[in-house]
């Protein structure tokens, strides 16, 4: 679930400035990599390195060098290679139509037979992006545009991509539509974004989000969109409005923070509370449920967790240990509002368990009489082979435990879930045009029978 942003200017404007405030707005999309590069008609540059985005461009002189009209910018959560500074993005390869560079999101699931392939390129990790940048340099179409289209018939499984090359920027989107990007419009240029929110930052306005299978080309003479592939359905992925978008995101149209308090309130009526003496949510992404199920039930919000805004989402650190100490770093209980109280706590989603119990445990030892937990997502039952960090089975709390054995791991009073069908009514999308894999088991790409962790070793 990494981070997109491009520009392409029709002046000679000083891009890395623009793509940096952008890969601000989508840093709770990836914190473990941040990279920019940029061209100026005659070369590309690119700076990447490990940390947030204002930790690897701390200084005005590192944007200054990468002057030019065109760049594309990249923040990384890893799924398919190991979280180093070789996987970092954008890449830059040498192709036959010059220097491109790339940025993904996503993750591709023929990655291994693919890279047996394409023997003879020097790959400088091991990440499923660079295999589509190999798969460009081997191309031996005509142009640019022919050789990415090319590349992608072979690839299977969720990619929303900015290619760059010396004088054009592309934005293309996987058949399916699984993951976001949008399009917008700046004054003497365009914006791609993962994110709606990424457009605001810089002042453009929104256009549209690309449709699945389309290819979007900015060059001088404009934008210019073509579809280079069909699905019979789309298949957006349904986590991002329970928990990755920003909440002022629009998604397929959808406030994400609206779609979120329609949860919270389906969820007080599927899932009512016992008599509590306040509704609490968990911060930041289980806040707007937390307000629906309040407004639903008529009981008091309050607040019972303060978040240190200085540490990062924890769901999205690559290991364990750093996720459960991060716990503890970034949630602070308000121990003179919890103690003696029956209080329920709202989050957006239970993956691994180990998070939801670390706040159990938290609140119960300020004193909290009960805590029950409700949750404005169905259980997560199945693997995401698609972006997400949970490729195994026994990872997840659900796929393992019934309803009442979660709700004994937890240590909480009670356990509710929001149903699938309060989920899709939530969202006021159709369900048939959304991912829910990780909900159903149906997967809109076929999964490899064997295919396990997606973590390459060479």
């Amino acid at each position: 679930m990494c981070g997109i942003f491009g520009k392409y200017s029709f002046d000679k404007d000083h891009i890395a400035k623009t793509v940096y405030y952008g890969l601000f707005a989508l840093q709770h999309r990836g914190q473990e990599s941040a990279g920019i590069a940029v061209s100026n008609g005659s070369e590309i540059k690119c700076h990447k390195e490990m940390g947030l985005v204002n930790v690897v461009f701390n200084s005005e002189e590192k944007i200054r060098k990468l002057d030019g009209s065109i760049g594309i910018g990249h923040v990384r959560y890893s799924t398919t290679g190991s979280s180093t500074l070789s996987n970092a993005q954008p890449i830059v390869v040498d192709t036959k139509f010059g220097p491109i560079a790339l940025a993904h999101n996503g993750n591709l699931i023929n990655t291994e037979e693919l890279r047996i392939g394409l023997q003879g390129f020097k790959f400088n990790g091991t990440t499923d992006s660079e295999v589509i940048a190999a798969l460009i340099s081997f191309s031996n179409k005509d142009t640019l545009e022919e050789a990415l289209i090319e590349s992608l018939e072979k690839v299977q499984g969720a990619y929303a991509l900015l290619v760059m090359s010396k004088d054009k920027l592309i934005a293309v989107k996987d058949p399916q539509g699984i993951r976001p990007l949008c399009i917008g419009k700046l004054e003497g240029g365009y914006i791609f974004s993962s994110e709606s929110c990424g457009l605001d930052i810089v002042g453009a306005s929104f256009v549209r989000e690309l449709e699945g299978g389309e290819m979007a080309v900015v060059d001088r003479n404009g934008l210019q969109s073509k579809t280079i592939a069909r699905s019979k359905k789309c298949s957006f992925c349904i986590f991002e409005f329970i928990y990755f978008a920003r909440p002022d995101s629009v998604l397929n149209g959808r406030s994400v923070y609206g779609a979120r308090v329609a949860m919270g309130k389906l969820l007080a009526k599927q899932q009512p509370a016992p008599t509590a003496d306040f509704i609490s949510g968990v911060p930041d992404s289980g806040i707007p449920a937390a307000v629906g199920f309040s407004s639903e039930s008529k009981i008091d919000f309050g607040d019972s967790l303060i978040k240190n805004r200085y540490v990062g989402r924890t769901f999205i650190q690559p290991s364990q240990d750093i996720r459960d100490m991060g716990v503890k770093v970034k949630l602070n209980p308000l121990k003179q509002y919890i103690q003696d109280s029956k209080l329920v706590i709202i989050d957006d989603s239970i993956v691994r368990g180990t998070t939801s119990r670390q706040i159990v445990k938290i609140i119960k030892e300020c004193g909290a009489r009960e805590v029950h937990f409700r949750v404005s997502s169905p259980p997560i039952i199945s693997p995401c082979y698609y972006g997400i960090d949970t490729p195994t089975k026994s990872e997840l709390i659900a796929a393992n435990l019934s309803i009442e054995g979660i709700r004994k791991y937890l240590d909480a009073d009670s356990l509710g879930y929001l149903s699938l069908e309060g989920l899709v009514k939530a969202v006021n999308l159709p369900q048939q045009s959304m991912c829910m894999a990780c909900l159903n088991n149906h997967y809109p790409v076929e999964i490899p029978e064997k295919l396990g962790k997606l973590n390459l070793i060479f």
